[in-house]
């Protein structure tokens, strides 16, 4: 409780100076990061010209309360409630103080309640629920008061700064350096030797000056190498609410995440904290931190590949470069099932061990392992390696009877993947395609692949199960026309 009490009352001092230098911002025409630099700095040197209201319980002191309302009172509120009360005399309970507030039942839909609060002279109310938690809106609270000194807070800050924060957004901090989650240097750069360290260390010999050169030159020839072959894919950020512990700011506008629980959004990929309003802002170009992207099953493919700056997953290529090194003529590839508890173990390889996974010949003889475990990869996607947004299209031009027309449609929607996916996906393809040149050894048709491959790369989206039933003959088509036009359609 003491804790608590610590917390509460240090984001009232946050939250108060905030708003102070809001104002000044408007006389002095202080910056957004000047703002952010006085509260880290300079907080305890000024004065508060505003005062905000702390929470106060207004208990239900009644000695009759108990015979008349306690059989009514539902067991997740206490003393702040004050039975079925009217508006009016919950306001002329309120008067007493700002910050004051109650719960009573709403007298026109028995079974309601209402939070009561005084903020800005008037009496406020909000439809109060629970569902394990208490919340008026999208944040949920263990507690009544912890409700109110969170709502408090916003409106605090959303009235007194109302003006400056409808501007907040104008002119971010984002649109000069992107966003300061990836602005501080990765670790193993800072303690990389480069040119000019060499030149300045008062203590490196000549063969020292050397080395770094030589190192530096080679470093950045690799970068140079690796980004020319690379694509730059677009990624929209992951954001999801989030409590943050102590003061924060946007990562976009630079201004304070005011609140005490749920301040603002993360990205769950890149790690940027902004506020919800400010990630509407924010341009798609999440760049994945592999502190963030712990697995490689199950992850998005997109936020994969530029998570590791590869062109495909990683899984994708080690399987198909196994597969073909020495399976290509084994007799039903890719329709024979390996052992499952094996299967398993390559995927935890590759969610350990990344690209260094270990699936050679000598750790798994069995090549329908391989196949089974690339099989598992694309069912795992959260997003289907033909996405729920092409889908449609996908299905349409399996159903067209004119061959042209097929290839029209399908180009068509080719060019409504993702181009993570697509690249992909042409990669699968022409993988697949090799397949069928050795049908006669591994009995491994177009058709026979479209079957197996059909219902792995392809879900229907928020369909009923049988109009999904239905679509797995089309889904077989896709992939079987996919296969055979590989060569025109890439």
């Amino acid at each position: 409780m003491e804790l608590c009490r610590q917390l509460f009352c240090s984001l009232w001092a946050v939250a108060e100076l905030y708003v102070e230098l809001l104002v000044l911002v408007h006389r002095s025409q202080l910056s957004s990061s000047e703002v952010q630099q006085e509260l880290r700095t300079n907080g305890g040197h000024l004065s508060c010209l505003l005062v905000l209201p702390e929470p106060k319980i207004l208990m239900n002191t009644d000695h009759l309360f108990g015979n008349l309302t306690v059989e009514n009172r539902p067991k997740y509120y206490g003393r702040e409630f004050h039975g079925m009360i009217s508006r009016e005399e919950a306001d002329q309970l309120l008067s007493v103080a700002e910050g004051s507030y109650l719960i009573r039942e709403s007298q026109r839909q028995p079974g309601t309640y209402t939070l009561a609060l005084r903020f800005g002279s008037q009496t406020r109310n909000f439809r109060l629920y629970y569902d394990g938690k208490h919340f008026v809106g999208e944040k949920r609270f263990e507690s009544i008061h912890d409700l109110v000194t969170d709502g408090l807070i916003t409106l605090y800050i959303e009235t007194k700064a109302a003006e400056y924060i409808a501007k907040m957004t104008i002119n971010p901090i984002y649109e000069h350096i992107g966003y300061t989650t990836l602005n501080r240097e990765p670790a193993h750069k800072k303690h990389m030797p480069t040119l000019r360290d060499a030149h300045d260390g008062k203590d490196s010999t000549g063969e020292d000056e050397v080395a770094e050169k030589r190192l530096t030159s080679l470093v950045r020839r690799a970068t140079l190498k690796e980004n020319e072959h690379v694509p730059k894919y677009e990624k929209i950020h992951n954001f999801k609410v989030h409590t943050f512990r102590g003061p924060h700011w946007c990562e976009y506008c630079a201004n304070f995440m005011w609140g005490l629980i749920a301040q603002g959004v993360k990205c769950a990929d890149c790690g940027l904290n902004v506020h919800k309003q400010c990630s509407k802002m924010v341009p798609n170009d999440c760049k994945p931190d592999l502190k963030h992207v712990k697995k490689v099953y199950s992850c998005d493919l997109t936020t994969l590949v530029k998570a590791h700056f590869t062109k495909r997953p990683m899984v994708v290529d080690m399987c198909i470069r196994e597969i073909e090194s020495r399976g290509l003529n084994s007799e039903g590839l890719y329709r024979v099932s390996g052992f499952s508890d094996l299967i398993e173990d390559v995927k935890m390889a590759f969610d350990r061990d990344g690209e260094k996974a270990d699936i050679s010949v000598n750790m798994y003889e069995d090549i329908n392992i391989i196949t089974g475990a690339l099989k598992l990869y694309f069912r795992d996607l959260p997003i289907p390696l033909i996405t729920y947004d092409a889908y449609p299209k996908f299905i349409e031009s399996a159903k067209t009877t004119d061959p042209d027309e097929q290839l029209e449609i399908l180009h068509e929607a080719l060019k409504l993947l993702p181009p993570a996916h697509c690249e992909t996906l042409r990669y699968l393809m022409a993988h697949l395609k090799r397949v069928t040149l050795h049908e006669k050894e591994n009995l491994m048709s177009a058709e026979n692949l479209g079957i197996v491959f059909g219902p792995t790369l392809m879900r229907a989206p928020e369909l009923d199960a049988m109009a999904a039933l239905n679509d797995i003959r089309y889904q077989r088509l896709v992939v079987e026309m996919l296969i055979k036009n590989e060569d025109i359609l890439f």
